[in-house]
């Protein structure tokens, strides 16, 4: 079966560079795969990617090297088993809230005997290799959101889940969970940050990887020398909006010879 190249960074202790895709196309996909990510990440649950989306932006990002990640729009184990047997290579499951939720999110990612996966890769077969079904366990990444109330309550309950590889922090329902408008990139002394370094003690102490969101790639940096491991910077969709927006904005800077803007 093909390797899960992240599991070979995480090992080393390094930090995986995540990007995010939210436009429901493939070619934006390929393009962003080529820019160098470790991971991609297709978003089906604040994205307007459908599953026949998310299946030929998989078969896009295959045209690399970078591994493709889903984060899926509940704990929900078709749904979980559907984008698993497109050739998704690990899941990010959103509010996981306690240990029960995530031993569910674990079991519907693993075949038994550890799960309750179904068995029918059909892509995975052609993505990961013929013995997909004998080492798809052992590949498969799977990361719990903490991002809800309970969670923060719950933190050391859901993180020493056997298999759950790793959490990721959506600051934004962070912020909502705790009574804080929902932002990114939030500065040290600020209330989320505060949790979101709790968060990240918590993740060290059970040896498990942190991810989280962040909108500047400053703020990532920052985080990974906090400890994070696994780091998202910004989305398609951003990227797209901010370039035009960027470009249109030293247009209307620019004056013409008879003192107009343009």
């Amino acid at each position: 079966m093909r390797k899960n190249k992240l599991k070979k960074i995480f090992a080393g202790g390094k930090a995986v560079i995540n990007g995010w895709l939210q436009i429901p196309n493939s070619f934006s996909a390929e393009v962003m795969a080529h820019q160098g990510w470790d991971s991609l990440t297709i978003d089906m649950q604040h994205g307007v990617i459908d599953y026949p989306n998310a299946l030929q932006m998989l078969q896009s990002i295959s045209t690399t090297e970078v591994v493709p990640l889903a984060r899926v729009n509940w704990n929900e184990p078709g749904q979980i088993m559907k984008i698993l047997d497109a050739g998704s290579y690990g899941v990010i499951c959103p509010m996981v809230s306690n240990k029960t939720q995530a031993e569910n999110f674990v079991k519907a990612c693993l075949y038994p005997p550890k799960g309750y996966r179904s068995y029918g890769p059909i892509r995975g077969l052609l993505y990961g290799g013929s013995d997909y079904g004998k080492y798809a366990n052992d590949e498969i990444l799977k990361f719990a959101m903490i991002e809800t109330k309970e969670a923060i309550e719950n933190l050391d309950s859901i993180m020493s889940t056997p298999g759950l590889n790793g959490i990721y922090i959506g600051p934004a329902d962070l912020s909502l969970a705790i009574g804080e408008e929902p932002s990114f990139d939030k500065p040290e002394g600020d209330k989320v940050y505060d949790t979101i370094m709790k968060i990240l003690d918590h993740a060290k102490k059970n040896k498990i990887i942190a991810g989280i969101h962040n909108m500047k790639a400053e703020y990532a940096q920052k985080m990974i020398k906090k400890g994070f491991q696994f780091v998202t910077v910004g989305s398609d969709q951003r990227f797209m909006s901010g370039g035009a927006k960027e470009a249109i904005n030293k247009f209307k800077n620019i004056k013409s010879n008879d003192g107009k803007a343009y």
